[in-house]
């Protein structure tokens, strides 16, 4: 069965973005992007694939992306109606249509949608790239965390988890640190606490 894995960059407080949103205070490291980018060539939009050589580079981890409303705006907002052209696009928004027919807009329940996804057949997994309130929903069906934490402290915005109280437990399996601060941490899910 394919598994999803979040993979995402947080701050030291737990925060993916800014109360608005926003997430430009994200370093862009080259000692993070060059470990990253052969090993998760397709987490790269289409607006940087080509200046970073990756038009036909080939998906290693990911065939499918899902994203909440807030995480796919800034596409929108570049005039970029299908930021991952290369991986199947699910945007989940419970008020919102979309218009690219290559980008499927929905308001179905996220967990149904991931069960359906995993039990297609494909050598190649789930990327989950945000938000926090989709992360929440879809906190019993992640199989994988990939936790990019960055040295910097916001106090306050959108969490990595933006949702009730629900204890879940994952188990560190490998950390990589950079000389820029970053460090990577890959979890699996060890089972739901009680």
């Amino acid at each position: 069965m394919r598994s999803l894995t979040y993979y995402v960059a947080v701050t030291l407080d737990g925060f993916i973005a800014a109360p608005d949103g926003s997430f430009g205070f994200f370093p862009i490291e080259p000692d993070v992007t060059e470990a990253l980018l052969p090993e998760y060539p397709e987490a790269v939009p289409v607006q940087g694939r080509k200046a970073l050589g990756l038009e036909d580079v080939p998906n290693r981890r990911f065939d499918t992306v899902l994203m909440g409303w807030g995480t796919y705006l800034p596409a929108l907002g570049e005039g970029i109606t299908s930021p991952y052209p290369h991986l199947e696009q699910y945007v989940f928004s419970r008020t919102r249509t979309g218009t690219d027919p290559s980008v499927r807009v929905t308001a179905e329940d996220p967990v149904t949608v991931v069960r359906e996804l995993k039990r297609r057949e494909s050598d190649l997994g789930i990327w989950l790239c945000g938000g926090g309130k989709l992360a929440a929903a879809l906190r019993p069906e992640i199989d994988e965390l990939v936790i990019k934490r960055n040295p910097i402290v916001l106090g306050s915005g959108i969490p990595l988890f933006d949702g009730p109280f629900e204890p879940f437990r994952f188990t560190p399996v490998a950390t990589r640190a950079f000389d820029s601060g970053v460090s990577v941490t890959r979890y699996t899910r060890a089972g739901a606490d009680g």
